[in-house]
């Protein structure tokens, strides 16, 4: 059964009928082992905006420009 198909059964659902279909559908997501290509317990830096000091600027200028 594709996706498409369920899709109208789903929004005839109750909405604590929906939130438990969530709750399975995470958990056996959590129980998948290739869900995500990251290592369990490895670090990734992810960019942020802290000490980005003139991204403020850069970003105010850019929203100028549209205008």
């Amino acid at each position: 059964m594709t996706l498409i198909e369920l899709l109208p059964a789903i929004r005839q659902l109750s909405t604590p009928d929906k939130l438990k279909l969530i709750r399975i559908l995470a958990t056996e997501l959590d129980t998948d082992t290739d869900i995500s290509p990251l290592e369990p317990l490895k670090t990734y830096d992810l960019p942020t905006p802290y000490n980005s000091f003139g991204a403020g600027e850069t970003l105010m200028q850019a929203m100028k420009a549209v205008d």
